[in-house]
């Protein structure tokens, strides 16, 4: 769950090494997003679930997924 749609970002253009490293830090920051985002909806009591749509079901089937899993 994730606060921003996957993107696709055009790099300009870079030599090999640079491109490959701004791509491993954008992937970086996506997992780094994911994770903060499950820990908080780990944290949401029932009343909030409820107002956002989520069941404890399906909050645990997210916060049990990996970083790097989308």
């Amino acid at each position: 769950m994730s606060r921003t749609a996957s993107k696709t970002i055009a790099l300009p253009a870079l030599p090999p090494v640079a491109r490959l490293l701004v791509g491993l830090g954008l992937t970086l920051a996506r997992m780094d997003d994911r994770r903060r985002t499950r820990r908080a909806l780990s944290h949401l009591d029932a009343h909030l679930l409820r107002d956002i749509g989520l069941t404890d079901t399906v909050r645990a089937s997210e916060c049990g997924k990996a970083p790097w899993v989308d």
